[in-house]
């Protein structure tokens, strides 16, 4: 971008790029609040995922072809607004589908693309930059996103899967058998459920209803009944923003789950201005070997993920949030260590592998709390997942790049501000993450000992 800008005749390219993320940012913070507003109150999954993708595609056009900065702005602003949307409803759309017994593995396998495009994304981009000049980036990334639009063309929601008679959040086997009430269920996406039983040869249908909001069970039984009234599916009532700002903001586990991805997102992204300028000061890399360091950190993320939702799902939020907080504070103060390279990258690898397994079960965490709050689905939680992230991840590098430019030994002033920052966070998960926070566990713990 800078080179593009350069092109066009302008000065002070630094500054008029970090303008541009900016303005991206801008654009997906902005456009959270009614993205989750509207995906929720019309019930809607694939066709807003299907318009988000049409116009993240408009807005590489139209920053691939710009011909001046304020056209430049508008595109980052609209590229903002549709990967909100692919983050807000794609991950909504994904805990309508899953089975909330393994909600946590699959949001895990969601976050891998994260990991992947970090990844890839920097070598692909330069690659296709020195080969094709500026439009080969944006022709390769156009052609991925139309990919992603085609699978979203073929997407089945559970909504229309229901009237078919499969439930594909029914049971962690796939079964096509509707699952039977629970209070721990969503009750704003459920249908009937369906037994069939043997008695003295006759074969007997009875449809249930899921639990409703209003914990009404109407029994239906018979042929006559049409498929779409048997599969009616309760829906939540749509509440006011104000309404779902209050709910949330008086949850605890909200709060805290929201601060903890805030501070993730800030730490992580405090890094990425300071890293190039530390490695070439102390070890002398440049650019290329700083690339590779980068990979050798982002690497092992590919796999945290997957694996703290596998636990999350078995054990809980609360123990897989604390643990890998816990074991992450360590390295956050090894890498401050200015001894042999390959402790600094061990020491990055590891960091980077048990902070970033926090997403995953904060992310099943969010859900579980959906399910608890009437009128409260999972686009509004995820809103909010999106938009504390995205100020985090915004403010990271201006904070990061700030207190290492302006502040005496400002790497390790930078890590250890990190480390108090997910200390605060290891201590208020203790607190409130879960159903059953540790923290509480361990008093009740205490006193039965202290009346044996």
């Amino acid at each position: 971008m800078p080179f593009q800008l350069e092109k066009l005749g302008y000065t002070k390219v630094s500054s008029l790029a970090g303008w541009l993320l900016f303005a991206y940012s801008a654009g997906l913070a902005i456009s959270t609040i009614p993205i989750a507003m509207l995906s929720e109150r019309y019930n809607a999954r694939k066709w807003p995922l299907i318009f988000g993708l049409l116009v993240l595609t408009g807005s590489q056009i139209l920053l691939m072809e710009a011909p001046s900065y304020a056209v430049m702005c508008i595109a980052r602003i609209l590229q903002g607004f549709g990967s909100s949307v692919v983050w807000v409803v794609g991950l909504a759309l994904l805990c309508d589908s899953a089975p909330p017994a393994t909600v946590g593995l699959q949001l895990g396998f969601a976050m891998i693309g994260l990991s992947v495009g970090l990844v890839i994304g920097p070598a692909v981009g330069g690659a296709l930059y020195t080969r094709f000049g500026y439009r080969g980036p944006f022709i390769f990334s156009i052609g991925t996103t139309v990919i992603d639009l085609l699978g979203r063309l073929i997407i089945i929601e559970r909504k229309e899967a229901l009237l078919w008679g499969v439930d594909p959040a029914g049971s962690v086997t796939g079964s096509a058998v509707l699952p039977s009430a629970s209070p721990e269920i969503d009750t704003g996406c459920q249908s009937e459920k369906m037994e069939t039983k043997a008695e003295e040869g006759v074969q007997i249908s009875e449809f249930r209803d899921i639990v409703a909001p209003a914990n009404n069970v109407q029994p239906e039984s018979g042929p006559s009944h049409s498929r779409s009234s048997q599969t009616s599916i309760p829906r939540k009532n749509p509440i006011s923003l104000l309404t779902v700002l209050a709910k949330l903001g008086t949850s605890s586990r909200t709060l805290v789950a929201c601060f903890i991805l805030f501070v993730y997102g800030l730490v992580y992204s405090s890094q990425e201005p300071s890293i190039p300028v530390h490695l070439q000061r102390v070890w002398g890399l440049n650019s290329a070997t700083v690339g590779i360091v980068f990979i050798a950190a982002v690497v092992p993320t590919l796999f945290s993920s997957p694996l703290t939702g596998f636990l999350s799902d078995r054990y809980g939020p609360e123990w897989v949030t604390f643990c890998f907080l816990l074991f992450a504070l360590p390295w956050w103060v090894v890498i401050i260590v200015e001894w042999r390279l390959a402790l600094f990258i061990s020491s990055f690898a590891l960091e980077a592998f048990f902070t970033s397994g926090i997403m995953s079960p904060l992310s099943a965490e969010l859900a579980a709390v959906s399910r608890t709050m009437e009128g409260v689905g999972f686009g509004h939680v995820y809103g909010a997942l999106n938009l504390v992230y995205g100020i985090g991840s915004t403010l990271g590098p201006i904070v990061g790049g700030q207190i290492f430019d302006h502040v005496k030994r400002g790497w390790m002033v930078l890590c250890l501000v990190s480390t108090a920052m997910l200390s605060v966070s290891l201590v208020l998960a203790s607190c409130f993450i879960g159903s059953d926070p540790l923290l509480y566990r361990l008093l009740r713990r205490c006193n039965a000992s202290s009346h044996i």
